[in-house]
């Protein structure tokens, strides 16, 4: 099989392009970024030239899109502007990338008949009361509560408004907050794991009361896998792995996993329409499909990351001081 990643060069991407070359070895992988801030050719490392292709270029692009998906099997849909607070920043570039993208790329399927996976966030849902007994299914209604989110929850729409119009085969997924190698350090678990690793204290909005489903990438990359493989055109699938955790507890335990003292981080400005909570139920994907999730136990899976991030200071070091100081003049 030869398929195409968009965003493959970018942090969940990267994770699934490694995966599926270590998993499936018959199969050849070529990668389209745009390489912005958040992609990084060092992810990419160490690859066989023979079974893995890299393309720069945007997917806004019609002719190269075009070009590519007819040369290969189907797309796995990665690429996408997905930090928050830059989208409450300048909300642009997600329409661009998230709407215009997408479409490019449905497009594209569509006229040469090819298999799309599209990859999507929990947060298209909105969020939940902390006490609320219920979780998000494939059924849960569209609340967007930022630019991010309402791109991403535009373009869900539209791979399944070409799914009916025009029969395109194509499956969704929408997934709680990834962690894991090569997440950029403007996010929440790698940010504070670099603050302590440049002896500096973490840094935490609000009162961290906000509760996050987090799954390793590991875990998520299995899951488009198996998608991929038996999943039924037309048919979203939530991947979670039971991972809620409220973000005071995350820093402290991060903190913890340091040696540090588990209350020495500060707190900064929440940020503006902060989710409270999100939940994934993946009974679906579960029961129809099969899958589950290796990192079952949050604190193991979180340790091996912070040792890769302790291992691998020359990759994450570039991006730090731009970082800090855009956060900084947010007063955060």
């Amino acid at each position: 099989m030869n398929i195409i990643v968009t965003g493959g060069a970018g942090f969940i991407g990267s994770n699934f392009v490694h995966y599926v070359y270590r998993e499936r070895p018959d199969w050849h992988i070529t990668v389209l970024d745009a390489l912005t801030y958040a992609g990084n050719r060092a992810n990419l490392e160490g690859l066989d030239p023979a079974r893995f292709t890299f393309v720069e270029g945007n997917i806004t692009d019609a002719a190269l899109v075009d070009r590519l998906v007819a040369e290969n099997d189907a797309v796995v849909h990665y690429a996408a502007e997905s930090h928050n607070d830059n989208s409450l920043q300048n909300p642009r570039p997600f329409l661009d990338t998230n709407i215009i993208g997408t479409y490019t790329i449905l497009e594209a399927v569509r006229k040469h008949g090819k298999r799309l996976h599209h990859i999507s966030t929990d947060e298209v849902y909105g969020d939940l009361e902390l006490d609320d007994p219920n979780r998000f299914t494939e059924n849960t209604a569209y609340n967007p509560s930022s630019p991010y989110s309402a791109t991403k929850a535009g373009s869900d729409l539209l791979v399944r408004a070409w799914v009916r119009s025009f029969g395109v085969m194509a499956t969704i997924s929408n997934c709680s907050n990834n962690y894991g190698p090569y997440q950029h350090v403007e996010k929440f678990i790698p940010r504070q794991v670099t603050e302590i690793l440049e002896g500096r204290r973490p840094k935490l909005y609000g009162t961290g009361e906000q509760v996050r489903d987090w799954i390793h990438t590991e875990d998520h990359s299995s899951a488009v896998l198996t998608i991929l493989e038996k999943g039924v055109s037309g048919e979203t699938y939530l991947i979670g792995a039971d991972g809620e955790k409220d973000n005071k507890s995350v820093i402290e335990l991060i903190l913890k996993l340091t040696g540090q003292d588990p209350t020495a981080y500060d707190h900064v400005n929440d940020r503006p329409g902060h989710d409270m909570r999100y939940a994934i139920d993946s009974t679906k994907l579960r029961t129809e499909l099969g899958w589950r999730p290796h990192y079952t136990d949050f604190e193991a899976g979180l340790k091996v990351t912070l040792d890769w991030y302790k291992d691998n200071q020359a990759w994450w070091k570039p991006q730090k001081e731009a970082t800090e100081t855009k956060y900084k003049v947010q007063g955060q």
